[in-house]
């Protein structure tokens, strides 16, 4: 097939809401437009091409709904399907007929412990008919009695076998679970393999067949990776590391120019994470494929996910906040280059579902000016199908670019602005990420875009201990000695004093919000006495170091991994706020889910108790029926934390001083 001409269609856009609007005033969007969850997700077409599904919310305080559409004519009215009164959180396509589907409820009003959640969930089958009224639900497995479902479920769709699923369930009293194939059409089983206390944590290639585990070397305090070639039963030891080694290794399927080496991405005694071909035979590496100085790189896999299930066409890296793909597959780049030349707004741009004849493509673009659209490629056209957040306007978003810049003690920071329309100098809010240790490279970020619209400029300081920008930077956080309160907190304000050196921001109208890991650094900041903010918001926060790691503390110092270092170290050595609380000099406002599993309520609990008993000042708000997560806020949720929120910067923290767009 030509992909070149493939892609030389008749461009469909009527009705896109995302293109500028003439003559729009920039005025702030309502509380109850940002409030709103994703009008619509999970979009993909059936193997054949001729139905498309997706999830879409019908009301501002409504649950998803599946909506299934003839993918040849989205014009015709499509079938509705509502869990009440669960709410559908996911779906695939198990034949070109029948989706499984995924639905959760609450089932407590607590919690029942650290990520014992109060949700609990279920899987289902739906099989579609010509006529609607024929159409039919089938529960999978009983209610789980939490989200973790720890009796079993459903791993997903073998992609290179048309109506086969993988499952999995544990027997009574084990701990490795065992593998099946189940058959939609059927509604049998069969075995593929267990799991046992050796080898656990099986991955299986596209059709099915158990191709990689993981284990562990008792005698020599290593982490084994298993390989099981196509056709073989015999697993095989192809790479050891030490347990408490902070390198990654992580294989991912075949090398396209030689199937009987393996792709791994791997530091392999360097900084950064690279991908490598790998012999497993000499369990050697061969050659370093693609390699940067200045981050992690990850496998691309082919967007035809049903004719080549297993294959690697290229890496992926970012560049700045640019996502940049290095392309093995020709076809495959040439896909994505003519997509990126005729999307408005063109930014992370994805492939999120094809057909098995590669005809038929639902289409995703997500950028500072687009919220998220869906696309679909079918006969000739490429029309929109949706927005996630339709009512936003590219023209009233606001672009988002990288700064960089030296923290105290040199070290080298980046950072991600999200700039205001209108003129500057603008007040910030300091937005830290969670975690703390993860990857962050914002694209459309709705609690960003949110305070942007209303006037502050917000920095996203990628402080050290996030990764994917190296090993060292990583470490730097906790190897030695945790620098929650120290060094991360200055990689924080040193990026607001930058911005306030450029200009950028007024010195006199600095704030810090963040939630989790981004909660703990706002109550940090509350406390600073070499205090540079106007006021701080602290949402999910962890509030007492020791508290938070006496949840697992008991599991990770029984088996002592690199992990376990970097947990011990960065909390227990870091500042905690509880023990900072009568320090806290600037306005404080505290927000927590009373029913949060990660970081349970009693974090909050016990600091606002502190705060009383100092006779501090501060503000609070608990979410009712909110979890730690953001796909636990929901439309009411977001309606009192955003304007409670907007309310404190404004009056509290900034004492009314004007912070909105149209200023």
């Amino acid at each position: 097939m030509n992909v070149r001409v493939f892609i030389s269609v008749f461009i469909v856009l009527s009705g896109f809401s995302l293109l500028p609007a003439i003559g729009a005033e920039l005025e702030p969007y309502s509380i109850e437009d940002w409030a709103k969850r994703a009008d619509m997700n999970n979009v993909s077409v059936s193997s054949d091409g001729n139905r498309l599904a997706l999830l879409k919310i019908p009301s501002a305080e409504g649950n998803p709904v599946l909506e299934v559409y003839d993918a040849n004519d989205l014009s015709i009215k499509p079938f509705v399907m509502d869990a009440s009164p669960m709410e559908i959180t996911r779906f695939y396509w198990a034949t070109d007929n029948q989706i499984i589907f995924t639905a959760r409820q609450m089932i407590r009003e607590k919690i029942g412990g650290f990520n014992d959640g109060a949700y609990g969930g279920t899987e289902a089958l739906l099989t579609l008919h010509k006529d609607p009224e024929k159409n039919t639900i089938k529960q999978l497995n009983r209610m789980a009695k939490n989200d973790r479902n720890t009796g079993g479920g459903i791993r997903g769709p073998i992609i290179g076998k048309p109506g086969k699923f993988l499952t999995y369930e544990y027997k009574k009293g084990s701990r490795s679970p065992i593998y099946y194939e189940y058959d939609v059409l059927k509604g049998t089983r069969k075995l593929i393999t267990r799991g046992s206390e050796h080898i656990g944590g099986i991955q299986f290639d596209g059709y099915g067949n158990p191709q990689f585990a993981s284990g562990y070397d008792g005698s020599s305090n290593e982490f084994l990776d298993y390989y099981r070639a196509k056709g073989s039963n015999r697993w095989e030891v192809i790479n050891r590391q030490h347990r408490e080694n902070f390198e990654g290794w992580r294989v991912f399927g075949t090398d396209p120019l030689n199937p009987n080496d393996l792709l791994v991405v791997a530091h392999n005694g360097g900084n950064t994470a690279g991908l490598w071909s790998f012999d497993p035979k000499t369990k050697q590496h061969k050659e370093l494929i693609y390699r940067r100085p200045d981050g992690d790189v990850r496998p691309i896999f082919h967007s035809n996910r049903y004719k080549h299930p297993d294959a690697i066409t290229g890496v992926r890296f970012y560049d700045g906040r640019e996502l940049k793909r290095e392309f093995f597959d020709e076809e495959e780049k040439a896909i994505y280059e003519q997509l990126k030349s005729i999307i408005p707004n063109a930014d992370r741009i994805s492939i999120r579902s094809r057909s098995r004849d590669g005809m038929t493509i639902v289409v995703y673009n997500r950028g500072p000016r687009d919220p998220g659209t869906f696309y679909l490629l079918k006969n000739g056209k490429f029309q929109v199908i949706g927005s996630e957040m339709p009512w936003f306007s590219s023209d009233r978003l606001a672009d988002v670019e990288e700064i960089k810049y030296k923290s105290r003690d040199g070290k080298l920071i980046r950072g991600f602005i999200t700039i205001p329309n209108s003129e500057g100098p603008h007040p910030l809010v300091v937005m830290p990420h969670g975690g703390p240790f993860v990857p962050e490279n914002p694209s459309y970020d709705g609690w960003a875009q949110l305070l942007a619209n209303y006037g502050y400029m917000v920095l996203q300081p990628q402080y050290r201990g996030s990764t994917g920008y190296g090993l060292d930077f990583y470490k730097s956080a906790f190897i030695n000695g945790g620098e929650g309160g120290g060094k991360m907190q200055d990689d924080k304000d040193d990026g607001a004093l930058y911005l306030a050196e450029q200009g950028l921001v007024d010195p006199n109208r600095m704030a810090m919000f963040g939630w989790s890991y981004g909660g703990y650094a706002a109550l940090i900041a509350a406390s600073r006495e070499d205090q540079i903010y106007q006021c701080a918001i602290a949402g999910a926060a962890v509030a007492d170091n020791i508290q938070q790691l006496n949840y697992y503390r008991g599991d990770i110092e029984r088996f002592q991994t690199a992990g376990s270092e970097e947990q011990i170290r960065m909390w227990a050595d870091s500042i905690s706020p509880i023990k900072e609380v009568s320090k806290v000099n600037i306005p404080l406002f505290v927000i927590h889910g009373d029913i949060d599993q990660r970081v349970p309520p009693k974090h909050a609990r016990k600091y606002l108790a502190a705060l009383e008993k100092a006779n501090i000042p501060h503000k609070a708000l608990w979410l009712e029926g909110a979890d730690h997560f953001y796909s636990t806020l929901f439309y009411r949720h977001n309606v009192q934390f955003y304007t409670q929120m907007l309310d404190f910067l404004k009056n509290d923290c900034f004492g009314g001083s004007e912070a909105v767009a149209s200023k």
